[in-house]
């Protein structure tokens, strides 16, 4: 399975989180244009610098013009992440954790949180921001947990519906549509959940560093 991490221009992750994640294989870095500025300041090498290039500091560009390949794609119809995610799927990668993906900007945040449900059925995605890890699911799930481990799980519509084993607050044929329920600070009774989800894609949320530190990732 091919695996890279996309480096966008929001709040960089630690250096500790990209060692991580190349730990376990995302060996390619892809940098959203000033996402590159972030990796220059982590002292990481991107294999790839992509987007319109009107966030990355010519000085950036400079410095990695010899250490990475630039690929520099003026259209507007897209966001620097979803060119990133588009040259992926064209070298067919199979897997991808977006960092720097939020930040100070809420529209952005928003549209790339949009972004894993658009990509969803082209590339499996992560997205790691701060202490947390969200990944997108739909269909039949199995989680390893550990046991009161917090779990948060949000809908978008009602027509997905959710059916759980192994929360604390468990749903049965529920939907969460957004701005009307969800399922924050859930938590794992055992060592696994299930979840059966229908009509739709959810998102589930977890503490990365747990995650990490018990070797669920």
């Amino acid at each position: 399975m091919k695996k890279c991490i996309i480096l966008a221009n929001g709040k960089p992750p630690g250096k500790s989180v990209i060692n991580f994640l190349q730990k376990k294989d995302y060996s390619t870095l892809i940098c959203a244009d000033g996402g590159a500025n972030s990796a220059k300041s982590l002292g990481v090498i991107p294999d790839y610098i992509i987007g319109d290039f009107d966030s990355v500091t010519q000085s950036t560009l400079n410095f990695f013009n010899d250490k990475a390949r630039l690929i520099k794609l003026s259209r507007q119809n897209d966001t620097d992440v979803e060119k990133c995610l588009k040259f992926a799927i064209n070298k067919k990668f199979d897997d991808a954790v977006l960092l720097g993906v939020t930040g100070n900007r809420l529209d952005h945040t928003f549209c790339n949180l949009g972004i894993v449900i658009k990509f969803y059925k082209k590339i499996r995605l992560k997205l790691i921001a701060e202490n947390s890890l969200l990944v997108p699911y739909s269909g039949e799930a199995e989680l390893k947990t550990i046991p009161e481990e917090i779990i948060s799980l949000y809908g978008l519509d009602k027509k997905t519906k959710i059916t759980s084993t192994g929360l604390k607050y468990p749903l049965k044929n529920d939907s969460l549509p957004f701005g009307e329920k969800e399922s924050t600070s859930n938590a794992a009774v055992g060592n696994k959940i299930k979840l059966s989800i229908k009509g739709g894609i959810i998102f589930v949320m977890r503490d990365f560093n747990v995650i990490k530190r018990y070797g669920l990732f």
